[in-house]
């Protein structure tokens, strides 16, 4: 983000990033999630949960602000999102190199 003057305190405000769950035999595939995401960190995926529904997907997990906003707006709650760690943001970023 480009800013026309730098804030004092800058540095020592971090970004907030999550890590999105899903819990796919829950969800009904209504889309809200999706549609709604203001990162679009999830997609519709193709493959079919117990219920015969199509669940999403996270796309790109390392947009995710954890904002909740998804927690919020699922009739089933069956999506959530955790605070990501350092350690998990390091082993995102792996496993994106190894699938390249």
């Amino acid at each position: 983000m480009k800013y026309w003057r730098k804030p004092l305190d800058l540095e020592s405000i971090k970004a907030s990033r999550g890590k999105v769950i899903i819990i796919e035999d829950r969800c009904k595939g209504c889309e809200f999630c999706v549609a709604y995401c203001p990162r679009d960190v999830l997609s519709m995926s193709q493959t079919f949960n117990v219920r015969g529904y199509h669940t999403p997907a996270v796309i790109d997990e390392s947009k995710c602000v954890n904002c909740h906003f998804c927690e919020a707006l699922c009739p089933e709650f069956a999506i959530y999102s955790i605070e990501a760690t350092e350690e998990m943001q390091g082993e995102t970023a792996r496993s994106r190199r190894k699938n390249k």
